[in-house]
């Protein structure tokens, strides 16, 4: 599975986007990516995460566009 990590300028968050994987059916895959929003601490070195939500494909590739022109 390819994961998606854009990371801003200043280093402060993060937003994974990840293929979503549903294990509770017979067909895993459905069209969707999970987005999952991190922040950086300064006493912590891993980010912690905000959050996450799904997203179909088509609205998680405008998020990720607007991320790109935004400068991450």
């Amino acid at each position: 599975m390819e994961e998606y990590t854009p990371i801003p300028k200043n280093r402060s968050r993060t937003k994974v986007f990840n293929l979503f994987k549903d294990v509770s059916n017979s067909f895993p895959f459905i069209g969707a990516m999970e987005i999952s929003d991190k922040c950086f601490y300064k006493r912590v070195n891993k980010p912690v995460m905000k959050g996450s939500r799904l997203e179909i494909f088509e609205d998680a590739r405008k998020e990720y566009k607007k991320l790109l022109e935004e400068g991450w």
